[in-house]
């Protein structure tokens, strides 16, 4: 998306023994009996952490069943898969859905409860843990999620019946980070029959998902329904050695203000079935031709290797369609479903998708789907926009979206970005919950990379401002900086997202992290830091890594483990920020000294009165030669300066370059951990000037505005422009945190 407790007890998980001892308990005497059940109590499979979510371990190499080869019958190692028979009541909003999953028990032990996500009941009433946390975190910023909800505009799923071989099950809504107890958004489903280590569990549920008015990614308005969050899905198992587990656990976390997902990879076979004058858009690929009956169409999608579903209906919608074609993918068939009242925005959402496709097929890996669908929201339904899932995503709509304005900027950026999300939360599939830095912030970064390949800058003109000749252009990372909120930044990049300070601290994960490896690619270099994400890539597609795991890439494949790790141990798990300065010019002519000297013996004194007339006459004789001599050629006598630079936070490589009278300029590299420095130079001409980081290398820098002095210095009408077009940029970003 382009822009949330108490920990819960830990329990140790055997079902096989808890088999074993129900056996026994049935066979003995009650006190037998009710020391196997004090043993049972003990074999629940414990959560998650709540709040110890930062991960500083590698993932074992196993992880998720090994690095996936391509020789594989399937892309992912298949956890789960659905069919889903779902009916929409267009007039209610509702979706009626028959679920039958089937789930494999990766772990060595017997699993005898499952938990699932019911996403939608974050909608259900201000009871929940979103709303609850909404309240707080939005109480000093703005963030999409804030819709108010009225009457009859509430959402919500409600699991009719649940069957495991025929038998009913019963279940119970839990808290594994400690929410609210009117929070619903988690339910635990006890098994009539263990799943036993390795085997599989068949479910067949029926469900009543009710769509609210459109809210945080999904809901509906008039007759356009964005269907996202919407199925019972269940949590992903984890297994020691992967993404920091020390024990099998389960990965359920509550539906947080700001959080999105996290899944096991599987299989999805998906009916759809809504009135026939709406058009339809999924995840995945339509299979066959749709069927009509009484009025309604079925439409039948199917997506292997992917973690999600979700589904657009909407009355009267047109489409445009397109394809692309590139090494090791499959031919791309490429859609844009869209209101009338957009369809300016139509043919640009379709490019921008297209050329997504080349630069991440080329940079990251092939794109290795047959479809992309990409979703164009009507008016009034702004946070329907900008929201990915697998191999489908929302955008956003404008009336005109005329070339080098800000309209053409916000079209391409928020496209590249939700398609982005293909590859980092689709095929990478981190926990968008726990480290919404491997998707979010790696996101922004790569697509800022992208934009900079197309030499395409963020335009700040509308066409009334461009016909008029007025036109600012400012490079995407340049933009990043400034929202990066590093003067104060209040929590590490790798936190998880619902312990924040703020929705602010929250939106830096976009922002700070793009600019963050913005400076790691310019300490490792362009060619190097891209090798490190193909090899990032490469491990870790269609599995789930971790912050430690990306980490690792990058410094196996650069070798470079010192710059690594300083930006992951200052910004991704700390807190710090650069902030060094130019404090002092200081520059004297180097004339003979009076005084007293001894050579060969002999001790000679010079007079201060003598050398001032020798002084004179070397000036004089110096003027006569050089009659035609320009203003700040180098005079009779050299030129002493001294140039001072501070710190006041973290040391990071600085370059100096030091500009001279003469026009010349040299260069110095400070990069050691002084607090401060002095650099001398004796040079025929004095010192006018002096900047650190003149090529913006360290844009990590919280104040730019120190770096650079001259000796006649008067910046107070550019620093005053600049003011005033950062606080345009502030606006402007605030457009692009609904992304």
């Amino acid at each position: 998306m382009s822009f949330a407790t108490s920990r819960s007890g830990l329990w140790l998980a055997a079902c096989a023994v808890l088999w074993s001892c129900q056996a026994m308990a049935q066979a003995t005497a009650p006190a037998q009996a009710a020391s196997a059940a004090s043993q049972t109590a003990l074999q629940e499979i414990p959560f998650a952490p709540a709040h110890d979510t930062i991960i500083t371990t590698q993932s074992a190499q196993n992880a998720w069943g090994g690095e996936r080869t391509g020789t594989e019958p399937t892309l992912s190692d298949r956890v789960v898969s659905y069919t889903i028979d779902a009916d929409l009541d267009a007039a209610k909003h509702a979706v009626t859905g028959k679920e039958h999953m089937t789930w494999r028990n990766r772990s060595d032990r017997a699993v005898s409860s499952v938990y699932f996500h019911l996403y939608l009941n974050a909608f259900q009433n201000e009871g929940s843990t979103f709303f609850s946390e909404r309240k707080v975190l939005t109480a000093h910023g703005h963030a999409r999620g804030n819709a108010v909800l009225e009457k009859g505009q509430w959402g919500g799923i409600r699991l009719q019946s649940v069957q495991q071989s025929g038998a009913p099950l019963k279940w119970s809504f839990v808290h594994p980070d400690g929410g609210p107890a009117t929070d619903e958004t988690v339910v635990r489903i006890d098994l009539a029959q263990p799943v036993p280590a390795g085997g599989s569990l068949a479910l067949d549920i029926d469900f009543l998902s009710q769509l609210p008015r459109v809210v945080e990614r999904t809901g509906w308005w008039g007759d356009f329904n964005l269907v996202g969050q919407w199925f019972p899905k269940i949590g992903v198992l984890e297994l020691p050695g992967e993404r920091g587990a020390t024990q099998v656990r389960w990965n359920v976390h509550e539906f947080h203000f700001a959080s999105e997902f996290y899944a096991d990879f599987g299989l999805y076979d998906v009916h759809l079935t809504v009135p026939s004058d709406y058009t339809v858009g999924a995840v995945g690929k339509l299979q066959g031709a749709p069927e009509q009956n009484n009025g309604k169409t079925t439409y039948h999608f199917v997506q292997g290797d992917v973690h999600d579903f979700a589904w657009v209906a909407a009355k009267g919608y047109k489409t445009m369609d397109g394809s692309y074609a590139g090494p090791g993918s499959p031919k791309v068939a490429v859609r844009v479903i869209y209101p009338s009242e957009y369809e300016a925005s139509a043919a640009p959402t379709l490019k921008s998708t297209i050329d997504s496709l080349g630069y991440f097929s080329r940079t990251l890996g092939p794109y290795p789907y047959e479809t992309v669908t990409a979703v164009i929201p009507p008016y009034n339904a702004d946070e329907a926009g900008g929201m990915e899932y697998p191999t489908f995503f929302t955008s956003e709509g404008y009336k005109v979206v005329e070339p080098d304005t800000v309209f053409q900027t916000l079209s391409d950026f928020v496209n590249i970005h939700e398609f982005g999300h293909g590859y980092f939360y689709g095929i990478l599939a981190s926990n968008e919950f726990e480290e919404p830095i491997l998707d979010e912030g790696l996101n922004e970064y790569w697509d800022n990379r992208m934009l900079r390949e197309r030499k395409q800058d963020l335009v700040l003109a509308t066409p009334f401002t461009k016909w008029l000749g007025i036109t600012p252009h400012f490079s995407g990372f340049a933009f990043e900086r400034l929202s990066a909120s590093l003067f104060h930044p209040a929590d590490p990049l790798a936190q998880n997202s619902w312990d924040r300070l703020s929705v602010n601290s929250y939106g830096t994960v976009y922002s700070r992290t793009a600019t963050a490896m913005h400076d790691l690619e310019e300490r490792l270099g362009r060619p190097a830091l891209e090798k490190a994400f193909k090899l990032y890539y490469q491990r870790w597609h269609f599995r789930h890594p971790s912050v430690a795991d990306f980490r690792a890439a990058l410094i196996d494949s650069s070798g470079n483990a010192k710059d690594v790790d300083a930006i992951f141990n200052q910004y991704v798990y700390g807190t710090a920020f650069i902030d060094d300065k130019l404090a002092d010019i200081d520059s004297y002519e180097v004339l003979p000294q009076a005084g007293v000297t001894w050579k060969d013996g002999k001790r000679t004194e010079v007079d201060a009165k003598e050398l001032d007339q020798q002084v004179d006459k070397q000036r004089s004789d110096w003027e006569k030669a050089h009659k035609d001599a320009k203003p700040g050629a180098p005079g009779p006598f050299p030129w002493h300066s001294t140039v001072t630079v501070q710190r006041d936070g973290v040391s990071a490589p600085e370059l100096l370059r030091v500009s001279f009278e003469d026009g010349t300029h040299q260069d110095v590299v400070w990069n050691d951990d002084r607090r401060w420095a002095r650099f001398d130079f004796v040079k025929p001409s004095k010192v006018v000037s002096a900047e650190l980081d003149p090529d913006q290398h360290n844009l990590l820098d919280r104040d730019r505005f120190n770096n650079s002095q001259t000796t006649e210095p008067n910046g107070a009408a550019s620093r005053r422009w600049t003011a005033d077009v950062a606080a345009l940029l502030q606006s402007f970003y605030a457009l692009l945190a609904t992304m």
